[in-house]
């Protein structure tokens, strides 16, 4: 029964393991900045804003060509923010 038990719990520690990196990964920045470009021609943030959001924009597609979705994802996410989304 020990033997069982064990068994089991390996093998669903081998499932869940995929699972949960799957989960964790970020979005495509490419998905990311087609968002955020939606959200921003609906928004009509005040020129100060306007500006950070653009600084944020670049910023993010800096990353997102040096293959750092994550990175990419965080500035997209700030941008996102400040337009209220």
């Amino acid at each position: 029964m020990n033997k069982f038990a064990l068994a089991f719990a390996f093998a669903a520690a081998a499932i869940a393991a995929p699972l949960a990196s799957a989960v964790a990964a970020p979005t495509p920045c490419e998905t990311a900045l087609k968002d955020l470009r939606a959200a921003e021609a609906k928004a009509k943030p005040n020129d100060a804003d306007k500006n950070k959001v653009s600084e944020l924009e670049t910023k993010g597609i800096e990353r997102c060509n040096a293959d750092d979705d994550k990175r990419a994802d965080d500035f997209f996410a700030q941008a996102m923010k400040i337009l209220g989304k």
